[in-house]
C-alpha cells in the first residue's frame, strides 16, 4: 500500500473519527509513511478510541505523523486556517451527517454539515491549490466520499452505476447529492482535481451502534427486541469496511482526475435476511434456550423508505483492479466476533 500512495506526503481526512474515517486512518498509520491530519467536530457518532488503539502500539517517532484537529467544517475561518496550516496534497472528504432517520427528524443539521461544510472545504482547498506550484498541483487530489443513496431507489431489477441519474429521496441523500454536485462543479469550473466515490452500505468493526447491523447485534446480546422496518423486504448491497478502505486507497492512487466510481460489495440482502443471519451466528456462539430470531420484531416503516439499492462496481474493478475480498458471511462473522469482544466499547460510546 505504501507504494500506491508514494506520490503523496500529507493527507487531510475530514470526519476521521467516524466509522469509515477511523478505519482509513488506522490503515494509513499502519501501512504508510504519510503525515495524517484528522479533522472532526466530534459529534455524537465520533470516536477516537480506534485510532488511539493503533497509536498505542506505535513508536513515538511514528506517532508524530498523526495530528488531530477539533474543527467544525461549518466554520469557514477555521477551515481556511486548517488548510493553510496543513497544506495537504491529498484530501479524503468523509465528514458528513449520515443517518437517514436523523435526517428526517432534523434535516437542518444535514444541510449545514453536508452542504455548507463541503462548500467551505472546497473553497479553502481551491485557494490552497491556486497557490501551489505546477509540481504541487500535479500531485494534489480531492476525494469526495459519497453514497449510492443519491441515485434514489431501485425496483426488483437493475443496479446503480456511474451514469445513473440522481434521484435522492431523503434529506440525507439530498444533502449528499448536493455535495456531489458542488465537488463536480469545483472540478469543471475551477479546475480543482477532484474524484467522487459512491459506496453501498458499509459494515464492520467500530461502527456506531445505531446502524442496522451493530444495533441488531447489541440488541440481541442484551435480550432486547430487534427492530425490523416494515416487512423487512428492503434490499441493500453490503460492503465490508476493509474492502471500502482498499477501494478508496486505490482511487487515490490510480484514478484519473474528474472520474467517479461506484463501490459495492456485491452482497445484496433483504433487511430480514441480514437480521436472521446475525441471529443464526449468535445462536452458534451464545448458549440460549430459544433462537435470537425470536427477538426480531416488525416496527412501523421509515417514511419514504427506499426499496432497493444495488451497485455495479465493474468500472472500478476493470479500470483500477479493485474487487471486494469479503462475501457477506465472512464479513458478518468477523463483525459479530468483534462486537462480542468489545461489548464495553458499545456501551461507552452510546452513553457518552
Amino acid at each position: 500500500m505504501a507504494d500506491l500512495l508514494s506520490n503523496h506526503c500529507r493527507v487531510l481526512i475530514t470526519g476521521g473519527c467516524g466509522f469509515i474515517g477511523n478505519n482509513l486512518i488506522r490503515k494509513l498509520l499502519q501501512f504508510s509513511s504519510l503525515k495524517i491530519f484528522n479533522v472532526d467536530k466530534l459529534g455524537y457518532a465520533s470516536d477516537q478510541s480506534a485510532i488511539k488503539n493503533v497509536l498505542s502500539n506505535m513508536k513515538n517517532a511514528d506517532k508524530k505523523r498523526y495530528k488531530f484537529f477539533h474543527i467544525d467544517l461549518c466554520n469557514l475561518k477555521d477551515v481556511e486556517e486548517l488548510i493553510n496550516f496543513t497544506k495537504p496534497d491529498l484530501v479524503f472528504h468523509l465528514a458528513a451527517e449520515s443517518h437517514v432517520d436523523r435526517s428526517i427528524q432534523k434535516p437542518s443539521d444535514f444541510i449545514d454539515s453536508n452542504i455548507n461544510g463541503t462548500f467551505n472545504l472546497l473553497y479553502s482547498a481551491r485557494k490552497l491549490f491556486d497557490s501551489f506550484s505546477d509540481e504541487e498541483q500535479n500531485k494534489f487530489k480531492f476525494i469526495h466520499v459519497s453514497t449510492d443513496e443519491v441515485f434514489g431507489s431501485l425496483g426488483a431489477m437493475g443496479k446503480f452505476s456511474e451514469v445513473s441519474s440522481y434521484s435522492p429521496r431523503s434529506p440525507y441523500s439530498a444533502s449528499k447529492a448536493a455535495s456531489d454536485h458542488l465537488v463536480s462543479a469545483w472540478n469543471h469550473t475551477y479546475g480543482l482535481p477532484t474524484l467522487i466515490t459512491n459506496c453501498s452500505n458499509n459494515y464492520g468493526p467500530w461502527q456506531f451502534p445505531e446502524k442496522l447491523i451493530p444495533l441488531a447485534i447489541n440488541k440481541a446480546i442484551n435480550g432486547q427486541n430487534i427492530p425490523l422496518y416494515g416487512d423487512g423486504s428492503n434490499v441493500r448491497d453490503w460492503l465490508f469496511i476493509d474492502d471500502h478502505i482498499d477501494a478508496l486507497i486505490m482511487v487515490a492512487s490510480k484514478a484519473l482526475i474528474g472520474k467517479r466510481y461506484c463501490i459495492g460489495g456485491s452482497n445484496e440482502k433483504t433487511n430480514r435476511e441480514v437480521l436472521e443471519t446475525i441471529c443464526e451466528i449468535l445462536d452458534q456462539s451464545i448458549s440460549k434456550e430459544t433462537s435470537f430470531k425470536k427477538l426480531i420484531k416488525n416496527v412501523k416503516d421509515r417514511p419514504g423508505h427506499d426499496f432497493r439499492y444495488s451497485v455495479d462496481s465493474s468500472l472500478i474493478q476493470n479500470e483500477l483492479g479493485w474487487a471486494p475480498k469479503y462475501n457477506f458471511n465472512q464479513g458478518i462473522k468477523k463483525t459479530i466476533n468483534w462486537y462480542l469482544k468489545n461489548l464495553l466499547w458499545s456501551q461507552e460510546i452510546l452513553n457518552k
